[in-house]
């Protein structure tokens, strides 16, 4: 107040004690921010700089979560990527184990994992993706990193697609085709006759029967085609009964035997229709049934049921061996035929092959196959259901499979050692770059470290000194207290003049 008046002493005392509290006021505010410089009021030089210098801390650590989300988005498609590889050389695997086998139906079934195989490459594909990015997929998948503020330093990362693995670009692997089953028959007919020569033995001439001369014919028919022998001498023609024997025999489908005991040729035919023979009088002898006797002999065949001996029918005798070879010319299961083989044991044969089912009804084996299928005989009568017919083989030709033959495997391994270079090439692209990365995130976390270091060099107070300030100051204002209080003593000394 200007209307009281202090002393010199009293007055230098109040003022040191102000300065005093001023500077605890500051050095209180230090300990308790931590800060020398709180703002710019403070320092403006150190303020802004060091502002600065965090607003560019700041910004780095907002790329450095950029960086840190890129690297998992670069992990994902190299784990997908280390995962697709073994999958691809799973499929390599199928390949070989399929090329070791001749066996038409397991190649097919090799296809058909191969492509089981495939079809998980591409879900694994799909499924790497991290934050809604897989550069496993394709177009709009690119990532872009920047590693600076002003975005000059970026780097972008071009994805590849492997959810299609028949894409050119990509892996190049083709789905294989499986193939497409087909269907076939065949019958099984039994009838039976017998011609009777009286009197002859196999080794007996035809024409010492009264009924028979040289240049009579027999002749041979099923309603269609007809066969012919003629009697005689001569070079293809029929002298003996075993000739006659050996003639019927020719035949397809047709078994004939003699009997010297019944001095008959008995004849089983397992033809679709009926036979009939008959010889003429060409050569001045009778016309007869092709035995002794007027008129035609007929043999009427029937369906032969599960039961049936096969040898009951003239396709089969015994000593036959069935066989059931597959599209490659691998023999999948066999049969000797013996006196007992009967036809349901033909149809369990066959359902015993893989990839190769059979019914039985009326006399007919139908066939369902995956694959082609061949059932032949070493008889050559085999499945002759008429005299025209020259091949007996029961055929069913079915669509194949990408594995059938060996060099289409070879293709499919070439394609997939090429898939395997595109999957390491591009783990190394993706390898390359998350080593970049990684190794920009590094420098940028160090550079954030140095730039708020500095900044915290330029505004971050010394605790140490500060708190020694502190006690100074506090011992400061005890004595600036004292020194006051000793002032109004000398003040108040006056008051002794008017005791």
């Amino acid at each position: 107040m200007s209307d009281i008046v202090l002393s010199s002493a009293v007055r230098e005392n109040l003022l040191s004690l102000k300065n005093t509290a001023g500077l605890m006021s500051t050095t209180q505010n230090r300990l308790a921010t931590g800060l020398k410089v709180n703002s710019a009021l403070d320092n403006p030089n150190s303020f802004f700089t060091a502002a600065g210098l965090n607003d560019r801390a700041k910004d780095l650590n907002n790329l450095l979560d950029n960086m840190g989300q890129a690297v998992q988005t670069l992990k994902a498609a190299d784990n997908g990527i280390t995962s697709i590889t073994k999958l691809v050389e799973s499929a390599k695997a199928i390949a070989n184990q399929a090329l070791q086998t001749q066996s038409e139906y397991e190649r097919k079934i090799y296809a058909e994992r191969y492509n089981a195989v495939l079809e998980q490459i591409e879900e694994m594909a799909k499924d790497s993706s991290y934050k809604g990015k897989n550069l496993l997929a394709g177009a709009g998948n690119e990532l872009s990193i920047l590693f600076n503020e002003d975005s000059t330093s970026n780097l972008k990362v071009l994805p590849v697609d492997f959810t299609d693995t028949q894409l050119e670009d990509g892996l190049a692997l083709k789905d294989l085709a499986t193939g497409a089953g087909a269907t076939s028959s065949f019958a099984l007919a039994s009838g039976t006759g017998s011609l009777d020569l009286t009197g002859l033995q196999a080794s007996s001439q035809l024409t010492d029967l009264a009924s028979w001369s040289a240049g009579d014919v027999v002749s041979v028919s099923d309603g269609v085609t007809t066969r012919t022998f003629t009697v005689g001498t001569g070079a293809g023609q029929i002298n003996t009964v075993q000739d006659y024997v050996n003639a019927l025999n020719s035949l397809g489908g047709v078994k004939a035997t003699f009997d010297e005991g019944t001095d008959k040729i008995s004849i089983t035919s397992g033809l679709g229709s009926a036979l009939s023979i008959s010889k003429n009088a060409a050569g001045g002898g009778t016309a007869t049934n092709g035995g002794t006797s007027a008129g035609t002999t007929t043999l009427a065949t029937t369906p032969m049921t599960a039961s049936a001996k096969l040898i009951d029918s003239g396709t089969y005798a015994v000593g036959d061996v069935l066989k059931i070879v597959d599209g490659n010319g691998y023999e999948a299961a066999s049969l000797e035929v013996s006196s007992s083989t009967t036809v349901d044991d033909l149809v369990k044969l066959i359902n015993s092959v893989k990839g190769l089912d059979a019914g039985f009804s009326g006399g007919t084996i139908s066939l369902v196959g995956d694959i082609s299928f061949n059932i032949e005989s070493t008889n050559k009568d085999f499945n002759v259901a008429a005299l025209a017919t020259t091949d007996g083989t029961v055929k069913l030709t079915a669509t194949d499979s990408d594995f059938k033959d060996d060099t289409d495997i070879e293709r499919t391994l070439q394609a997939i050692n090429g898939a395997l270079d595109t999957l390491r090439s591009t783990a190394s692209s993706f390898g390359t770059t998350l080593s970049t990365v990684e190794v920009r995130q590094k420098f940028t976390t160090q550079l954030v470290n140095t730039l708020e270091v500095g900044a915290g060099a330029l505004t971050i107070a010394d605790m140490n000194q500060e708190g020694a300030n502190m006690l100074a100051l506090q011992t400061r204002q005890q004595l600036s207290s004292t020194a006051l209080s000793l002032a109004n003593q000398a003040d108040q000394s006056v008051l002794s003049l008017f005791g």
